[in-house]
């Protein structure tokens, strides 16, 4: 696992606004130019709408991003509590916006608060992703 974007994954899951689900998530991405951008989810009343902390990060990413490089993921760290003894790996959506920005190989570490973690490729998480000719 990626020592560096676990812990900024960490430490943005303090920062979690989930009053209603009660589970804080943080990511931390790496660009394929090395910017590190973070995110959080953040619920809101009409939940289970809001934004996941994948989400989160890429949106930072995207606005930050002034270069091809600095707008595709090269890996990402999502930190969550374990669900029934699992690590909690990324929904389907965020497997989706993951894959708009990254590549089938990018590492994806999923771990919990205390460091457990395991690593995937993306094309793990979500085979026969959906993709249009003319990606970014």
């Amino acid at each position: 696992m990626d020592r560096e974007l676990y812990d900024r994954a960490r430490a943005a899951r303090q920062h979690a606004h989930a009053p209603y689900s009660r589970f804080p998530v943080g990511a931390a991405l790496r660009t394929e130019g090395g910017s590190v951008h973070v995110g959080c989810n953040v619920e809101n009343a009409s939940y289970p709408e809001g934004w996941c902390a994948e989400t989160s990060a890429i949106a930072a990413m995207i606005a930050a991003g002034t270069t091809p490089a600095d707008r595709r993921i090269a890996a990402i760290c999502v930190t969550a509590e374990k669900i029934g003894g699992n690590l909690t790996t990324p929904c389907g959506g965020c497997r989706q916006r993951l894959a708009e920005f990254s590549g089938p190989d990018t590492l994806v570490h999923v771990s919990d608060p205390e460091g457990n973690s395991k690593t995937y490729r993306l094309r793990e998480l979500l085979p026969a992703a959906f993709a249009l000719d003319a990606r970014p």
